[in-house]
């Protein structure tokens, strides 16, 4: 964690946790203080930038024993975080819509840096499907790529492995905080993409997961690459939600 000084940081990861808060409303917040500002800022001086009532009085209580716990995570080796205002910040990232104000990554934060495919679909894909994602993976990996993937079970996990036999980079995009593995089958899979790559989440350590923040991965996954392979998706997948962001 040698990012952002723990002084700044502890207000990113504040602004991060606030209960209920979506991106569009941070990103306001964001256009008018700085973080140390927000948790500063009058009851007045928030009401008159047309913030609710029931906005600012989260704001006037952050979740600080939170935030210290992401801090302890933090300070274990191979451990990182990274704000908006973070120069290694991935630059692609923050041309989504609603790009997380912290990214946690575990890992090698440098892969983020590097040129990123996706590789996305079915997780209950044919075995015709787990061997083209493979081999796809296999070969764009040995020509330099980062293959870049979701953790889930099926292709996600074939493209990721594919990489690995390549002796190549992977990343994968959580729905989890990175302190867990989800689906927990991949424990070792994660394993492994660390010592090669790294794993990303904007969600706090000990958030489990939740079928609305697979969307939101999605969207990273998104950020994070120049292009995406969809093998084997149904018409309303994730995967195919990944392909139109």
């Amino acid at each position: 964690m040698d990012l952002a000084p723990d002084s700044e940081l502890k207000y990113w990861l504040a602004l991060q946790r606030m209960p209920g808060v979506g991106g569009r409303t941070i990103q306001r917040l964001l256009e008018h203080f700085e973080p140390e500002a927000i948790f500063s800022a009058s009851h007045a001086s928030l009401g008159a930038l047309g913030f609710s009532d029931k906005l600012i009085s989260v704001l006037q209580a952050p979740d600080w024993q939170a935030v210290e716990t992401d801090l302890a995570w933090l300070a274990q080796p191979g451990n990182h975080a990274f704000t908006l205002q973070d120069p290694d910040y991935p630059p692609q990232l923050k041309e989504i819509d609603r790009p997380p104000p912290v990214l946690f990554v575990k890992g090698d934060p440098a892969v983020l840096a590097e040129p990123q495919l996706a590789i996305v679909g079915s997780r209950n894909p044919s075995p015709v499907g787990v061997s083209t994602a493979l081999q796809f993976a296999e070969a764009l990996a040995a020509a330099g790529l980062v293959i870049t993937s979701g953790l889930a079970l099926g292709i996600d996990a074939a493209s990721h492995q594919g990489a690995l036999n390549a002796n190549g980079r992977t990343v994968a995009v959580a729905g989890t905080g990175l302190d867990r593995v989800y689906p927990a089958r991949h424990k070792d899979l994660a394993m492994q993409i660390v010592e090669h790559g790294a794993l990303v989440s904007e969600f706090p350590p000990g958030t489990g997961a939740k079928a609305s923040h697979f969307p939101l991965r999605n969207r990273i996954i998104s950020g994070l690459c120049l292009g995406l392979l969809v093998v084997e998706a149904a018409q309303q997948s994730g995967s195919l939600i990944t392909a139109r962001l």
